[in-house]
């Protein structure tokens, strides 16, 4: 049966694990100059919905590095952009590549490209979920601390794919979870209830302080995500208080580190002194992104 990667729910924690074992081995090999063309002659396509800077970057140079090709495809190069249904291109891209990447709208998307498809299918990112920057954020956190599990994590800001994503890693490895989110603004219900039922530690509060106080790992994201671009005004009317500035970072631990998956917006979520300043490793996060997504790759073409 052929293995697709739409969720961190539709693995368990082992697998995931397995998965940044690979993503660190590969990162040394490739910092150490040794070839590592696991993919040689693969070729992946990418179905692009939402514009992209780090997803198809990382996703185009990943698959180089591992030998293999990849095809950026855009609504505009494609049937889908004339109305082809999703069903009719699955099975066609079938024949032709080995795998497909799609950052779209809806979850749904993925899924209908997934039913349809005998090839993996890869989730750049949905409305719902971001699960190939989570496992770059967690990369990032096994890199700094030496394991995931027995942390406590904090979201504040939206609830959001990324924040979807978090819940769903919690679940699979087992830390702490605290999110702070705006009134109106929580995340899913459906996969928050999940991750509970299967004995996550979850936090949901509308006091950023409560959920960063003691946090290893404080992280966010923009306001308003592609696709909310008339909320702005709203949102930030409604995200007041929910910046992650220095007198918010103060209340983390120590040691904490904090993250975002970029783009930022300086002076919104974020203060130009927190995404700059000595607990941030955004752009080491942003790197693993690279380093992730070959490991991705790599488990569901080898």
């Amino acid at each position: 049966m052929t293995r697709h990667f739409l969720s961190l729910a539709d693995w368990t924690g082992e697998e995931l694990g397995g998965i940044l074992d690979l993503a660190a081995d590969l990162k040394n090999k490739q910092q150490q100059g040794e070839p590592h063309p696991l993919l040689a002659g693969k070729t992946l396509g990418m179905l692009f919905e939402k514009s992209s800077t780090r997803t198809r970057v990382s996703f185009e140079v990943g698959l180089t590095q591992l030998g293999g090709h990849a095809i950026f495809l855009s609504p505009r190069d494609t049937q889908i952009g004339r109305g082809e249904p999703i069903k009719d291109t699955a099975r066609v891209l079938s024949r032709y590549v080995d795998a497909v990447m799609v950052r779209t709208f809806a979850q749904e998307t993925v899924e209908e490209l997934a039913n349809w498809s005998t090839i993996p299918i890869i989730n750049g990112l949905t409305d719902l979920l971001h699960p190939c920057q989570l496992m770059a954020d967690l990369l990032t956190v096994k890199e700094r601390f030496g394991k995931v599990e027995g942390l406590k994590a904090a979201w504040v800001g939206d609830g959001n794919n990324m924040a979807n994503s978090w819940i769903n890693a919690a679940a699979a490895f087992g830390f702490k979870l605290a999110l702070a989110c705006p009134g109106g603004y929580n995340p899913d219900e459906k996969i928050l209830e999940d991750a509970r039922n299967s004995g996550a530690d979850i936090l949901l509060t509308e006091d950023p302080r409560e959920a960063v106080e003691s946090a290893d790992v404080v992280t966010t994201d923009v306001w308003a995500s592609m696709g909310q671009e008339e909320e702005q005004a709203k949102r930030e009317a409604d995200f007041q208080g929910f910046m992650v500035d220095e007198g918010l970072m103060n209340l983390s631990a120590e040691h904490s580190i904090f993250m975002h998956c970029l783009p930022a917006h300086r002076g919104e979520e974020v203060s130009e002194g927190v995404l700059e300043g000595p607990h941030s490793v955004v752009w080491d996060q942003a790197e693993n992104r690279l380093h992730a997504q070959k490991a991705i790759l790599a488990t569901l073409l080898t």
